[in-house]
């Protein structure tokens, strides 16, 4: 069977539309999923829902909510909606920086917009917590995202 370059064309436009069903994989699903909330929140949208999740961004999104950065968060067939409140900005940080408790201070002034203002997520040996807490209990870790 002889082949012509309209049919070898064809195959390639085929095996092209064929490739646009593969869903990309995500190297930072946490990076990821507060990057879709920020761009629904920009687009005027109320909720979002991210299709790919983890342990560790539902525990992100758990701290967001204890502040009332996001209202509510769960699991459905199509992936994790997400319902955020009064967050005007939530991102990611990268590299995750390791701080130690009296370097903390330099991460406020860098990622938040006042003292008083917003959140840093930090994760630690004793779990997730907010800069504040960490402070508190004298512990450093990685600086993982902000919230304000």
């Amino acid at each position: 069977m002889t082949y012509t370059y309209a049919d070898t064309v064809s195959e390639k436009l085929r095996r092209k539309s064929d490739s646009r069903n593969i869903v990309n994989m995500s190297q930072d699903i946490v990076a990821d999923g507060l990057n879709r909330i920020m761009n629904a929140k920009r687009a005027g949208k109320t909720n979002v829902i991210l299709k790919q999740t983890s342990k560790f961004l539902n525990q992100v999104l758990a701290i967001g909510k204890l502040k009332g950065y996001v209202e509510s968060y769960h699991s459905m067939p199509e992936g994790l909606e997400v319902k955020f409140g009064k967050v005007n900005v939530c991102k990611a940080v990268k590299p995750r920086y390791v701080v130690k408790v009296h370097e903390i201070d330099k991460y406020i002034r860098r990622y938040l917009p006042s003292r008083n203002l917003g959140i840093i997520v930090i994760s630690t040996s004793e779990g997730l917590m907010t800069h504040q807490t960490a402070i508190e209990k004298g512990i450093g870790g990685c600086v993982v995202a902000y919230f304000y």
